[in-house]
């Protein structure tokens, strides 16, 4: 049994430190600008708003820092101590920049961020009966992202998904399609099939609203009336509501039915754009194509400004209006100038998620230290990175690049994390609703990092991979350069002076046991349940 109460000593070490719609869309005289010159924008709007409320920016992270945060932001775990020592010794002064292309190119970047969509379009909080129907959206997101299809590509094909089981002939077929083309389904499966579900998914996840709270009644605080919750729910009238107990089977659909009861009501609901406008009807043309048409149209303020604001706050932590689903008079955005200027880039250049991506990440706001020394009170002034909480993947994930197990192949792999079901189970337990600014570690999530069996192995002597590879390497044959080793496998950077003269004498003393190696052992469990592996900062 290891001495945890002498090793809690070492984690101090490691501790880290306009109105609702507002927006026109891009007008004829928009520029359309380069990925530099987004960034400057940015920085200039950031900057602007910090000026007038007499606040100063705190200074640039360090290289370290960044990658980090960059690899967790955008390829979903930490980096490798091969990548972290590629990264600062290269002189190169584009290195954040071409760091940035490569992560976007390679597969993380598609495995990330299909995560991440999926965890929005659909919630933890969704109908649990059809979480099985998760993988098959996310490898649909998959494809999408690994094309680079353009997000309003995307969303109409996800809008407009057949949901008629007639629509393949012949069983195998049509499980075929139902895995590969018809895996949007995931999105309606999951809403039950109820017109009033889809509207309130659809108005949260991309028009930015919580329209649902004017399902029953009109909207205390907002402008919604309930009437106009059921002319939007009118759009997905034509779709029947599938059989509970066979979440597989999709469901007949009346294309053109355009109309629905309020329920507890004799009043009919005609479907109708939410910002007041009717629709152009054509012939032959569902209900749902033609919701489709005006959602992703390019002069349509909401659509391009919510993807935007969702981009936002993945990044940094907290939207430009936050809660990201909740705009209106009383949570107005910080920065309505920069919001404007991000969605009129992203239509001007084709809703090109990798385009926004590449600007956030190149401006001086993003790349800015966590540090809270002579930094502004107010968070959404954005003058300094915010520290988040990793999510469930970001976390699984980090922790199998930072200890070489692999998933897969031993029974022992298999069973990580005392669970039968590996990663699946994992992310179940760390799942959270907290913002990522707010994150808080539960007693069960603590147990499990400290006293769970995936870690006291990956930190077992006889076990850890990383560990065996650490002291039988002939070029580390140091403790100094062992512990080094250690903080860049775990907290992709190099130890402090002052932490790496205390580590490497509680080394030579060979800790509670007299042992050199099990002491190296004691600094990877410590660096592992340390809070600066649990933040992207």
């Amino acid at each position: 049994m290891r001495h945890k109460s002498l090793i809690y000593g070492l984690l101090g070490l490691f501790a880290c430190a306009s109105g609702a719609w507002g927006a026109e869309s891009a007008s004829p005289g928009t520029p359309r600008r380069s990925v530099e010159e987004l960034a400057v924008r940015i920085d200039f709007f950031i900057d602007e708003g910090l000026k007038a409320h007499g606040a100063k920016a705190v200074e640039l992270a360090d290289d370290a820092t960044f990658l980090r945060r960059v690899y967790l932001d955008i390829a979903g775990r930490i980096p490798s101590v091969a990548e972290v020592r590629a990264f600062l010794d290269d002189p190169s002064p584009n290195k954040r920049r071409e760091l940035v292309d490569r992560l976007l190119d390679g597969p993380y970047y598609v495995r990330h961020f299909s995560a991440v969509w999926r965890s929005q379009i659909l919630p933890a909080g969704a109908n649990t009966q059809f979480q099985f129907v998760n993988p098959t959206f996310e490898n649909w997101l998959q494809n999408k992202l690994r094309d680079n299809v353009p997000y309003d590509q995307m969303v109409r094909e996800l809008l407009t998904v057949s949901v008629n089981p007639n629509a393949v002939p012949g069983r195998v077929e049509a499980m075929q399609a139902a895995y590969f083309a018809f895996a949007p389904l995931a999105f309606y499966q999951a809403n039950e099939m109820k017109p009033e579900n889809l509207a309130a998914s659809v108005s949260r996840m991309f028009l930015g609203v919580k329209l649902e709270c004017a399902q029953c009644h009109d909207h205390p605080f907002a402008p919604w009336k309930r009437q106009q919750f059921w002319e939007f729910a009118a759009f997905f009238a034509g779709i029947r509501p599938q059989n509970a107990n066979n979440g597989f089977i999709a469901a007949p659909e009346s294309p053109d039915r355009r109309e629905l009861t309020i329920p507890g009501t004799d009043k009919t609901a005609r479907a109708r754009f939410l910002d007041g406008s009717e629709p152009r009807w054509a012939k032959g043309v569902s209900t749902r194509a033609i919701l489709a048409d005006w959602l992703v149209a390019p002069d349509n303020p909401f659509f391009a400004r919510t993807a935007a604001n969702r981009l936002w706050a993945h990044f940094f932590g907290i939207g430009l209006i936050d809660p990201v689903d909740e705009p209106g008079d009383d949570n107005p955005p910080s920065h309505p100038e920069l919001l404007d200027e991000l969605a009129q880039q992203l239509v001007l250049h084709n809703f090109d998620l990798k385009y926004l991506i590449r600007a956030i990440t190149a401006s001086k706001t993003y790349q800015r230290s966590s540090t809270t020394v002579g930094a502004p009170e107010n968070p959404r002034l954005f003058g300094r990175m915010l520290l988040k909480g990793l999510t469930p993947e970001q976390l699984y994930d980090s922790l199998v690049q930072a200890t070489g197990v692999r998933e897969g192949g031993s029974y022992e792999r298999i069973v990580a994390f005392n669970t039968a079901g590996g990663r699946a189970d994992f992310l179940n337990k760390f799942a959270s609703l907290d913002k990522p600014t707010e994150t808080e570690t539960s007693i069960l999530q603590a147990l499990t990092l400290m006293n769970g069996r995936f870690i006291a192995e990956a930190t077992d002597l006889n076990r850890s991979e990383l560990l065996a590879a650490v002291l039988d390497a002939p070029f580390l044959d140091t403790p100094s350069k062992r512990i080094e080793t250690l903080f860049l496998a775990t907290l992709s950077r190099k130890p402090r002076d002052e932490e790496l003269t205390r580590l490497v004498r509680y080394v030579e003393e060979g800790g509670p046991k007299g042992d050199a190696r099990a002491a190296l052992a004691d600094i990877f469990w410590a660096l592992l349940n340390s809070p600066e592996f649990r933040l992207n900062h």
